[in-house]
């Protein structure tokens, strides 16, 4: 870009810009007004360099009225997405919206009034798919290495049924089957580590990350009304 176009740039076409972008172009999503300038600042100066590598002259005028439609059809500096569902042109058409995930969406009077938000409702407390198919791969090979009568124990214990039963049927006293569990027990956590359990049960841990994020909301709330 050579120096004139510099100076219409940054003397002429800016100025009609930040005087016209706040008043004409609508905000999408998290966008504000000075991200709509420097947009339509950069197409801006993209327009003088293409003509003036032509050996074409356009007006600062021009350059800024054609910066300001693009920003208003959802035209941005990093591209022109009808297909993107964070694309300010997407958005514009209609195809998709931007939701907050802090967004209100139900509550429960019955409960005492108690909220649910977006991400409640979207979000899952199961771990993750590839933490259960490890851990799925981890448990089946442990259960092909153990005896019919382990395997028995075991899944008696999943299943819910008293281990007595299990006795009767094996013909065995239910104090050698609560050996056998406890054995069981040890070697399941020497095999899947110490923590095993533990970690089955703990919740996700994005979850601590939301939480956290509340509460500390809730305690500036509670402070700027003190």
């Amino acid at each position: 870009m050579s120096p004139h176009a510099s100076y219409l740039l940054q003397d002429q076409v800016l100025p009609r810009l930040r005087a016209v972008i706040p008043r004409s172009v609508l905000c999408i999503g998290s966008e504000d007004n000075e991200e709509l300038i420097a947009d339509a600042t950069l197409m801006a100066g993209r327009i003088l360099d293409n003509a003036e590598s032509k050996g074409k002259a356009v007006s600062a005028s021009s350059a800024a009225y054609y910066a300001i439609q693009h920003c208003k059809s959802g035209r941005r500096a990093v591209g022109h997405s009808s297909s993107d569902v964070h694309g300010s042109a997407t958005q514009l058409n209609g195809k998709s919206r931007l939701e907050s995930m802090e967004q209100v969406v139900a509550s429960n009077e019955e409960s005492g009034g108690e909220i649910y938000e977006l991400h409640d409702v979207l979000a899952s407390n199961q771990e993750d798919p590839g933490t259960k198919a490890a851990r799925k791969m981890d448990w089946d090979s442990l259960m092909n290495g153990l005896s019919k009568r382990d395997q028995a124990i075991i899944y008696c214990l999943i299943e819910g049924k008293p281990l007595a039963s299990l006795a009767r049927r094996r013909h065995l006293n239910t104090t050698t089957i609560l050996y056998h569990k406890r054995r069981l027990a040890d070697a399941i956590a020497r095999y899947m580590g110490p923590g095993i359990i533990a970690e089955s049960i703990r919740r996700p841990g994005w979850r601590d990350s939301i939480d956290a994020t509340r509460m500390k909301m809730a305690c500036r709330d509670e402070r700027r009304h003190l």
